[in-house]
């Protein structure tokens, strides 16, 4: 055994180290079921309308997904199958790992980004500075990203990603802060749209509790990631983690497009999150627009 290998396995223990490598991609693969379920959602409850940019970035979702999906199996098998029994190689860091991060990125900051849209959209007839101001901070995070990538593709064995510790916390607290950040923000236009309708407004605050808790689960999984590093540094339990954090991203999105499905009620008319405009408050009421794109096609 070499002294690497020693160094980061000393036991060789597989069961925390590929082995939680293994059900992390087993775990990744159900959220892309999942993600499955909810495209097909989201094609099913717009079916007659026209091929909006919506349908497009969720295609675009969709194939991201896979396509990370399709690079954490080709790491495992390299590991498992491919090189079963070949100690030598097991400390040896594969393309399609170092590819998987950089995949993990473009999923997660794009997701940051297309929530900045969103509080954009939702702020049309409101003051601009909280979006420009999420928008700086998820540009700023997103600069973490760069760093990242670069040490990832300077390490060439585990034990060399294990040292450099900072491509780990740092980046998976960005994650966690701009996902606070987006929530708050979210939940803060939503908050102050009130409209004095009972309906709407029972909506709003489901809809609010509905985006805290995909919001939640996205910086919980950063926040376990960062813990079992920080616990556990010899082992990859915390890859095992990160594995997941990509399709919880995805997944999250496409639950706000599919949120007015989710929460109305089946007699009722969809929200169509995706079309969904919150203007200022007056005195009157706050104007909302609502669709069934099922049943009334534009």
């Amino acid at each position: 055994m070499s002294s690497s290998t020693q160094g980061l396995f000393p036991d060789l223990d597989l069961g925390n180290t590929f082995g939680a490598l293994f059900i992390g991609a087993i775990l990744a693969a159900v959220l892309f079921g999942i993600t499955n379920v909810q495209a097909f959602i989201y094609f099913q409850t717009h079916r007659g309308t026209a091929m909006t940019s919506y349908k497009f970035l969720v295609i675009w979702l969709w194939m991201l997904d896979a396509l990370h999906l399709a690079l954490i199996t080709h790491c495992v098998y390299y590991y498992l199958v491919t090189n079963y029994a070949n100690i030598s190689v097991l400390t040896e860091i594969v393309w399609s790992f170092k590819l998987h991060i950089v995949m993990c990125v473009i999923i997660v900051y794009g997701v940051h980004i297309m929530y900045a849209c969103r509080i954009w959209i939702l702020t049309k007839h409101r003051s601009r500075a909280l979006p420009v101001i999420v928008g700086i901070i998820v540009i700023l995070t997103s600069g973490v990203a760069i760093a990242l990538i670069w040490a990832i593709y300077q390490c060439h064995v585990f034990s060399d990603l294990i040292e450099t510790a900072w491509a780990t916390y740092i980046p998976l607290g960005t994650f966690a802060f701009d996902d606070f950040i987006i929530a708050s923000s979210l939940c803060y236009i939503l908050a102050t749209s009130c409209t004095g309708f009972s309906n709407m407004d029972s909506f709003l605050i489901w809809l609010m509790v509905y985006i805290i808790n995909t919001g939640l689960l996205t910086n919980v999984t950063s926040m376990v990631a960062i813990i079992t590093f920080a616990v556990m540094p010899s082992n990859l339990i915390f890859i095992g983690v990160e594995f997941l954090i990509a399709g919880l991203y995805i997944n999250s999105y496409l639950a706000l497009l599919n949120a007015g499905y989710y929460l109305q009620p089946n007699d009722s008319d969809t929200v169509n999150i995706s079309e969904f405009r919150a203007h200022q408050p007056s005195m009157q009421s706050t104007e909302l627009e609502a669709e069934n794109p099922a049943r009334n096609p534009r």
